[in-house]
């Protein structure tokens, strides 16, 4: 091979090497960068319930702090968690919030309506 080949062969290399640890440190920032995220499995937004105890259902991740209603809540290790709240009768908002180390915040509105008989 001539000088120019492997000057030229060095140089693709290297920014392939560059472009492989740049791809391997955005997916590894994914988590700063989207910050803390909610997901609540049951019950549905806007659903209409019976009775006055409602157990929340989700999932948590990128998470320091969680509140359900100002008041901490925990999760488990895979970030799923688990409350019963007593409802008001009527409509009731319920208010989820977390924060990450970083300090981003976001929060999720729970809206149920509480049927009287």
């Amino acid at each position: 091979m001539s000088r120019n080949a492997l000057s030229t062969l060095r140089i693709a290399l290297l920014l392939l090497l560059g472009l492989v640890i740049l791809g391997y440190s955005l997916f590894q920032a994914q988590k700063l960068i989207t910050g803390p995220v909610i997901e609540i499995y049951s019950p549905q937004n806007g659903s209409t319930v019976n009775g006055a105890l409602v157990e929340i259902e989700g999932r948590a991740y990128n998470i320091s702090y969680l509140n359900l209603d100002d008041r901490p809540i925990f999760t488990d290790k895979n970030g799923y968690f688990k409350e019963t709240l007593l409802l008001s009768p009527g409509f009731n908002i319920i208010k989820l919030d977390a924060h990450d180390k970083f300090k981003k915040y976001t929060e999720k509105q729970l809206k149920i309506i509480l049927k009287e008989y």
